[in-house]
């Protein structure tokens, strides 16, 4: 878990920085802010999808995936929940929804944030999980630079998630197949594309309501012959 810890500590640590700058910033440079993070969520999550893509072996599972935890994310209404849950929490930004979700994805979903725990608990090699706290600790300067300290929560979400992670590798090491993590980074990628192209108020994909579409390939590898 030393790998987690650490990614968790500059998460905390990046996000204090970067809500120090946020007090002095003025609207149009906070404005700018937006918009590099939309277009870097975007990048991200477009490179994530062209790079594993040929790797799949379901080329068509990403497709049901995302239709189907669309469907169920928009029945349960994730987006809406969440929404009223963060406008509860009084951080200085109307924006701080929004910038949770984004840092929550980003966080969470990229290769390194899923793969890192398992070469942790399978290998005791914590390469993965270094260098991902490296990038968080950048992305959430960022961050909390333009959406305020509000962003530091996505550091206990990050805690619990490869917490979990880890913990189910110690426990279930070999079900979680190259190919399960190659459909899981495909759609996080989408995922995160979608945030940005939220962000970029391009149009509001409610990305929070898609998140159960990482749960499907977890099914079908279940329930594959």
């Amino acid at each position: 878990m030393l790998g987690t810890i650490v990614n968790t500590t500059t998460i905390l640590v990046g996000s204090l920085i970067g809500s120090v700058v946020n007090k002095g910033m003025k609207e149009k440079y906070q404005d700018a802010l937006f918009n590099a993070m939309g277009l870097a969520a975007t990048a991200l999550g477009i490179n994530s999808v062209v790079q594993h893509m040929p790797e799949s072996n379901y080329p068509v599972l990403f497709i049901v995936s995302l239709a189907v935890g669309s469907l169920i994310g928009n029945m349960i209404d994730l987006d809406a929940k969440f929404q009223k849950l963060t406008s509860k929490l009084k951080f200085g930004n109307s924006n701080l929804g929004q910038g949770l979700a984004t840092a929550i994805l980003l966080f969470c979903i990229g290769t390194l944030s899923i793969l890192g725990p398992i070469e942790s608990a399978v290998h005791g090699d914590n390469t993965f999980l270094f260098t991902n706290a490296t990038l968080d600790f950048v992305s959430s300067m960022v961050l909390a630079s333009t959406y305020g300290i509000g962003i530091a929560i996505a550091a206990g979400v990050l805690f619990c998630w490869q917490g979990g992670i880890y913990l189910l590798a110690c426990l279930l090491g070999s079900f979680m197949t190259n190919d399960m993590m190659t459909e899981i980074s495909i759609i996080g990628g989408i995922l995160i594309a979608s945030s940005g192209i939220s962000i970029l108020k391009i149009k509001d994909c409610k990305t929070l309501n898609m998140l159960p579409s990482l749960l499907i390939p977890i099914v079908f590898f279940i329930v594959k012959p």
